[in-house]
Formats: structure tokens, C-alpha cells, sequence
């Protein structure tokens, strides 16, 4: 029997694509993205506006920096859709009291009621998605996705870690 990580190793001749889990994971998310798109564009908000919301909602305040790196955004670009969301009300800024050179951001009445279009426009993809998968081995996925992203630390361009580091 041949062991299908060789068949995912883009180092060897046996590879295919449909085995590579980058692949699969980029399509998957690719396609989750794009049924969400439409379900958030009918409650007026986008992805980055979601993934923020969706981010405030777990924790807040946060630091414009703290929820750039959960949503995988770079921090020029939150800063952005901060300041957007801002300006329609959806969140609001202030400077940490202990630290003035940090913004922190919080949600509004109006970005909670947002939120919560969003929680109801987005969780029957959810739970089409999760369908039919036990709870034992969506937490084998869960394990394993985390796996994959702490077996790639070290292995960012020299530059980056560099940052990294300096930020910290």
C-alpha cells in the first residue's frame, strides 16, 4: 500500500494535486469564500469587514495589530478597514490607556447587531460544511490543522522572522 504523503510530496515524481493539502485546503477556502461573499453582500459587508467582526466578537478591545494577525490580514490593510468600518459606525477606536501608541477597537451597537446578521447569514454554510462529520474527527482536523501551521514556524524567509521578533 503506498503511503498517500508521498503522493502529496511535490518533491517526487509521484505527486498529484489532488493529494497536496495546500491545494485542498486553498480550494477549499477559495470556495467557502466565495458562498459566504454572497450571503454577507445581502446584509452589506465583505470578508475582511466579516472577519472582524466575527474577531470582536470573541474578544474585545483588541489592538488593530492583534486582530490583523487572526484574520491574516497585513497591518497596513486592517488599519484601512478599521478606519472604514469606522466611519459607518460598525466599530470604534480609542487609544489604550497604558500604551497611547496602540488603537484599540471595539464594536458598536451598530457592529453588534452586524455581527450578529452576520453569525445568522454565515452559520447555515457552517453547518452544511461540518454535516455528516463526527465530533471525534472534526477534532482530529482541528489537531491537525494546527499541526501543520506550528510544523512551519522556523521556515518563514529570514526577513519575516526578523520582524517577527522585533515586534514581540
Amino acid at each position: 500500500m503506498i503511503d498517500t504523503r508521498q503522493l502529496g510530496d511535490p518533491g517526487t515524481p509521484a505527486f498529484r494535486v489532488e493529494k497536496y493539502p495546500f491545494y485542498l485546503l486553498n480550494r477549499l477556502v477559495a470556495r467557502y469564500n466565495t458562498i459566504i461573499e454572497e450571503r454577507l453582500r445581502g446584509i452589506g459587508l465583505d470578508i475582511p469587514y466579516w472577519r472582524v467582526l466575527m474577531i470582536l466578537g470573541q474578544q474585545r478591545p483588541l489592538s488593530i495589530r492583534d486582530i490583523a494577525g487572526a484574520a491574516v490580514i497585513n497591518l497596513s490593510t486592517m488599519t484601512r478597514i478599521v478606519q472604514r468600518m469606522t466611519a459607518v459606525g460598525l466599530v470604534e477606536c480609542r487609544t489604550r490607556p497604558e500604551d497611547n501608541r496602540v488603537t484599540e477597537v471595539s464594536l458598536t451597537p451598530s457592529g453588534e447587531e452586524k455581527l450578529a446578521a452576520a453569525r445568522a447569514a454565515t452559520a447555515p454554510v457552517y453547518h452544511k460544511v461540518i454535516g455528516g462529520i463526527g465530533r471525534h474527527e472534526f477534532d482530529q482536523i482541528i489537531e491537525t490543522l494546527n499541526r501543520f501551521h506550528t510544523n512551519l514556524e522556523g521556515l518563514e524567509p529570514p526577513r519575516r522572522r526578523n520582524k517577527k521578533a522585533n515586534a514581540e
